[in-house]
C-alpha cells in the first residue's frame, strides 16, 4: 500500500524530534554521572525537573539509561520517513514489525507516564517531547497497515476517526498531568 505523504512527514519529523530529546537526555544523563552536582538544562522547578527524574530507577529500567532506546528507535523511524518521503515502498511485513515496535513504545511511555505523574512526582520536558511525538508515530505507522479497501467496519472507523482519537489521547494527557500537578500550577497565577 503506498505511504501518504503526512505518514512520512509524521514519521521524520517525529523521528527528528524523538531523536534529539533523546540524545540531549543522554548527554544530560552522562553530565549529571560525571558530576552529581550538574543540574540538567531541563530542570525549571520542582516539577519540570529532569534531574529529579533522571536519578530514578524508573530512567534506567533495563540498566542503562532509557533514552539509549529512545536514540535506537527514533533512528528507525527517521529512516522509515525518510525512505517513505522518497518513495521507497517498504514491505507489510516491514510496517507490522514497525507497528509492534511502536505499540512496545507506547506501553513503555505510557507506564513511565504513570510514574512521572504518580510515583516520582516530577516531569522532563524532553521527555514529555518524547511522549508527545511517539503518539502520532503510533497513529500513522498502525494505520499503513490497514487496507482501506477490505478492512471491516471498526478498523476503517477508527483509520477515519485517527486524528480525533489522537487529539482527544493528548488532551487526557494533558488533562492528568494538570490535575496531579493543579496545587503546583495555582502558585504560579
Amino acid at each position: 500500500m503506498p505511504t501518504s505523504k503526512v505518514t512520512a512527514w509524521v514519521l521524520t519529523v517525529g523521528g527528528v524530534l524523538g531523536l534529539l530529546a533523546a540524545l540531549t537526555l543522554t548527554i544530560e544523563r552522562f553530565k549529571l554521572l560525571e558530576d552529581s552536582s550538574y543540574v540538567p538544562s531541563c530542570s525549571l522547578n520542582p516539577v519540570l525537573s529532569c534531574g529529579s527524574v533522571m536519578t530514578t530507577d524508573q530512567a534506567a529500567l533495563f540498566g542503562f539509561p532509557n533514552p539509549i532506546i529512545g536514540i535506537v528507535a527514533f533512528t528507525v523511524v527517521l529512516v522509515t520517513g525518510i525512505l517513505t518521503l522518497a518513495k521507497v515502498a517498504l514491505p507489510h511485513w516491514y510496517w507490522l514489525g514497525l507497528s509492534l515496535g511502536t505499540l512496545l513504545g507506547e506501553v513503555f511511555i505510557h507506564w513511565l507516564i504513570d510514574q512521572s505523574l504518580y510515583e516520582i512526582g516530577a516531569l522532563c520536558p524532553y521527555c514529555m517531547v518524547v511522549w508527545a511525538v511517539t503518539m502520532p508515530i503510533f497513529v500513522v505507522t498502525l494505520s499503513q497497515l490497514v487496507d482501506r479497501e477490505r478492512a471491516g467496519t471498526v478498523p476503517r472507523l477508527l483509520l477515519e476517526w485517527r486524528w480525533t482519537i489522537l487529539a482527544l489521547w493528548y488532551a487526557v494527557v494533558i488533562a492528568l498531568v494538570g490535575i496531579r500537578f493543579s496545587d503546583y500550577w495555582s502558585t504560579l497565577v
